[in-house]
């Protein structure tokens, strides 16, 4: 994928996912919530460079893995994201459904009228 491609669509994404949150459907903010977190995800990914060279192995006898290797903090940087991100939507979408059952709408206006 060319920088350029990836650029347009991490921006794509985090136009869609800001789009979302400003909706008053409160489902609608969920989804905005995990289109972000996917947006980030590919800047990560994007930023790092997505090189497809020589596995991150260290010889015997060297300190330092040979030139152009490909670098694994930016994978286990958006390897971590990805779970904490369904971790976060997992319990919002947990905490949406008990609000719809207890006041009966996911409008986010009219739940505010719903408190005493």
């Amino acid at each position: 994928m060319s920088p350029l491609l990836a650029a347009l669509v991490v921006g794509a994404l985090f136009a869609a996912g800001l789009r979302l949150l400003l909706e008053r459907s409160i489902v609608r903010l969920i989804l905005g919530l995990a289109l972000i977190g996917n947006a980030v995800n590919l800047l990560v990914f994007t930023a790092a460079g997505t090189l497809r060279d020589a596995p991150p192995l260290v010889a015997l006898g060297e300190g330092a893995p040979a030139a152009g290797h490909a670098d694994p903090l930016p994978q286990a940087l958006v390897l971590t994201a990805i779970v904490i991100g369904f971790a976060l939507v997992s319990f919002t979408a947990v905490l949406v459904y008990r609000a719809y059952s207890e006041l009966g709408t996911d409008d986010l206006d009219e739940m505010r009228r719903a408190e005493p």
